[in-house]
């Protein structure tokens, strides 16, 4: 057992997925996943047609979407080829930092991604005064600092309390919920504060997403053509499923009963949430999107 946090040199990570049919899903996966949003990447960058906010938004979130699955994967890939489990202190904390930046990063990108398409439907005549290059670019920017600055309280916070349980991290990655099972007894009520503010954040982007899209929905039902009402769904559907698929599978994540907590379950959860949203995202954004595939 260790004493406290300061004499951890290192921790050790659950090994990721112990039948070789998952670890080579993994492996396949990833360049996958960093091959589609780097596709989506160069063609928002190199298609003029397509430097308008809602694709300049759309680059942001697969540079998150990269970001993320950076993070977690990578480390949990070389740990399986090398038979260890080992990460150093430093190197858990950088991943608890970078992986609350780019899922925090990532919802507010989110909202404001719902806000450009409620301006688009809603406000049609007023667009592109309100979604200027210089206004996406400070949207974009609180986003990336919004997430920076939640990442930096959580981290610092998370790696001040006293660790005294061990340093058997039971994640292929380090997660705040599993570092505070290692803290000791109520030493973790701090991260708990946080994390009521931060939910409460998270839970107000929500409401302004699904009061926006109520909106949107209104305005779209009163368009007399079949033709108008299928163009506005089809700009708005692919975000909605989008922040469907983040929301729900964080949720699902973090609001377990600890009854139906179970290592392999934990991680079979934490897999959904950190590949599907990446996995997917470029996949529902140029699935049905023509302009993407064009510059594709």
């Amino acid at each position: 057992k260790m004493s406290n946090s300061s004499s951890l040199s290192d921790f050790l990570l659950m090994p990721f997925a112990d039948t070789r049919e998952l670890q080579l899903l993994h492996f396949l996966l990833f360049p996958g996943i960093l091959l589609a949003n780097g596709l989506i990447i160069t063609a928002v960058a190199c298609d003029h047609r397509l430097h308008t906010p809602m694709y300049f938004f759309l680059l942001n979130l697969s540079f998150l979407d990269i970001g993320f699955i950076s993070t977690t994967v990578p480390k949990a890939m070389a740990n399986s080829l090398m038979h260890t489990r080992a990460i150093s202190y430093a190197g858990c904390a950088a991943q608890v930092f970078l992986a609350v930046f780019m899922v925090g990063g990532e919802f507010s990108l989110l909202t404001v991604m719902a806000y450009d398409r409620y301006i688009a439907i809603c406000r049609p005549l007023h667009y592109g005064t309100i979604m200027s290059s210089r206004a996406r670019v400070k949207m974009a920017a609180a986003a990336w600092a919004s997430g920076f600055l939640n990442s930096f309280l959580h981290t610092a916070n998370t790696f001040s309390i006293p660790l005294c349980r061990g340093n058997v991290v039971e994640q292929f990655f380090c997660e705040i919920p599993q570092i505070l099972k290692l803290s000791c007894s109520d030493s973790y009520l701090r991260e708990v504060g946080l994390t009521v503010i931060s939910a409460s954040l998270v839970f107000g982007c929500l409401v302004f997403i699904v009061l926006s899209y109520v909106q949107i929905f209104t305005v779209v039902l009163r368009i007399p053509s079949e033709q108008g009402q299928h163009k506005a769904f089809s700009m708005c559907l692919p975000h909605l499923a989008v922040v469907s698929l983040f929301v729900s599978t964080v949720l699902f994540a973090h609001l377990m009963t600890p009854s139906i907590s179970s290592p392999i379950h934990d991680q079979v959860v934490a897999v959904l949430y950190t590949v599907m949203p990446p996995t997917l995202n470029p996949l529902i954004y140029s699935m049905r999107n023509n302009e993407i595939k064009d510059a594709l």
